[in-house]
């Protein structure tokens, strides 16, 4: 059997030094009214952090742009409130020991007109798709693009000043930067459209910019994703050869590792190529750059099916060790599994993987 020590090796990514592989999942939690994280959101990720997780990944804030959501209780990345907040959890989590990152999360066309905190302020996409050919708005104008990729830039900035470890775009699922990524819902034929490459456009934009912000020094991470909440069998890439002219565009802009966002962690990205490497392993492999795979980990069902209402139960790792082991990826997120279990680290090092509790549908609503 795969030892887990594989798991507790330390890790570098720039000037970042780790102290495992083991990172948390950014999920959702809309638990901070009016934007601002409060005490009970520091506490949630300070527990995270004495329980051993490496790595912290934010649920999902909004970058300085008013219409990057849909929801007044998802925290911002910006103002003085929401960055005070944001200072308190930071402190929290070093004073446990922990590191920390924000994801900055812009919904796109995905938040419906007329929600969120700026109720005023117009849903914006790369082509007024919210799926193939299915128009609900106007294109973004190249100031409207030019403003969001000022927001991103300027919140990961705030991140840097507070002293954040880093910070991860969210360019998965769906939402604004993804869109651009997908031809579906990206139809422009300006140099933010057309091939795989020019769609790759907006986020390297971005990444130059947050760059620009931040420095050399300061880890950028991408989360992207083949599936769409719109479509969960599209797929950027059909091959490796296209995943690699995806991926290069990215690097070159600045991206330090991919968060390679998929339903189950254990699923071949290309078995017609004759390999059982997830995403993760061909984007370490075609980009170069470090990989965290992500996937219900250390459960038998995947969040989509579990948000749905349906349970899961625990299940063994020994796959993601083995794996691991021969190095398809640098990096692990958990998330449901950290939800139930806030020391998940620490009993998986232990060895009381029969110890863990299983994911019900009531976590998130009861969780500290």
């Amino acid at each position: 059997m795969t030892s887990t020590d594989v798991l507790f090796q330390p890790f570098r990514l720039k000037g970042l030094s780790l102290p495992n592989r083991i990172v948390m999942a950014p999920m959702t939690r809309s638990k901070s009214p009016h934007q601002i994280p409060g005490a009970a959101v520091a506490a949630y990720y300070r527990a995270r952090a004495a329980g051993g997780v490496g790595l912290i990944l934010t649920e999902g804030t909004s970058p300085e742009h008013k219409s990057a959501s849909n929801d007044v209780n998802v925290p911002a990345f910006f103002g003085a409130a929401a960055l005070a907040g944001w200072a308190n959890v930071l402190k929290e989590v070093k004073d446990a020991g922990g590191h920390i990152m924000p994801q900055l999360w812009h919904q796109g066309i995905m938040r419906h007109a007329e929600t969120g905190p700026y109720p005023d302020a117009r849903s914006l996409s790369p082509s007024g798709l919210s799926k193939p050919d299915k128009k609900v708005a106007e294109p973004m104008t190249d100031g409207e693009i030019a403003d969001v990729i000022a927001g991103f830039a300027k919140s990961a900035g705030y991140a840097k000043e507070l002293g954040f470890d880093g910070v991860e775009l969210h360019g998965a699922h769906g939402y604004i930067i993804d869109e651009f990524f997908w031809e579906g819902t990206n139809q422009r034929d300006d140099r933010y459209g057309g091939s795989l490459e020019k769609r790759t456009t907006f986020a390297a934009d971005i990444a130059r910019a947050v760059r620009k912000t931040v420095g050399e020094d300061f880890p950028i991470l991408l989360r992207f994703s083949q599936w769409k909440q719109q479509d969960f069998a599209a797929r950027l890439a059909t091959s490796p050869s296209e995943l690699e002219r995806f991926l290069k565009p990215l690097v070159d802009a600045g991206v330090d590792c991919f968060h390679c966002s998929t339903r189950r962690f254990w699923e071949p990205e290309f078995p017609e190529e004759g390999s059982d490497m997830n995403l993760a392993g061909w984007t370490r492999k075609l980009s170069g750059k470090p990989t965290i795979t992500v996937g219900s980990v250390s459960l038998d069902t995947d969040f989509i099916t579990a948000f749905r209402g349906a349970n899961a139960e625990t299940a063994g790792i020994e796959r993601l060790l083995e794996m691991m082991e021969r190095g398809d990826f640098d990096l692990v997120a958990v998330g449901r599994a950290l939800i139930a279990n806030p020391d998940w680290p620490n009993k998986v090092r232990a060895g009381h993987v029969d110890q863990l509790k299983p994911w019900t549908s009531e976590a998130l609503t009861t969780l500290v």
